[in-house]
């Protein structure tokens, strides 16, 4: 039995099947197309496809930064809470020379929690390590 399929455009073959129970597909044309359109609905998923996260591998420059920025968040907010305990209670600037050298520790302090992990890191298997040994390093 033959099924008829309406098709808005009239230079386009019809998509519907023309027979019940076949495979869907009408003619060896069809299917052709259907492979070729497969095919590249792989590509562009293979080409898509996640790549590693960036942030993951940090450079020598991108550490260095992050250690500095650390260092120097510390010593401005020590500074901050020195400079403002001493504007309160007018005093002369012992607090902020106090809290400046509090902050000073509290930066370094981070910077080498930073360089311990950032070691870690580099330390476990596969992460590079592995890499340094093959160099010579």
């Amino acid at each position: 039995m033959r099924i008829a399929c309406l098709t808005h455009a009239p230079r386009r073959r019809s998509t519907c099947a023309t027979f019940l129970g076949g495979d869907g597909v009408a003619d060896p044309d069809q299917s052709e197309r259907l492979a070729q359109l497969e095919a590249r609905i792989k590509k562009l998923k293979a080409k898509g496809a996640p790549k590693p996260h960036q942030e993951e591998h940090y450079s020598q420059a991108q550490l260095a930064w992050r250690m500095v920025i650390e260092l120097v968040a510390g010593l401005l907010i020590g500074f901050g809470i020195g400079y403002g305990l001493d504007t309160l209670l007018g005093t002369i600037p012992v607090f902020l020379v106090i809290f400046t050298l509090l902050g000073l520790a509290a930066g370094v302090k981070t910077m080498m929690r930073s360089a311990a992990e950032i070691q870690r890191d580099i330390d476990r298997p596969g992460k590079g390590g592995d890499e340094r040994a093959k160099d010579g390093d």
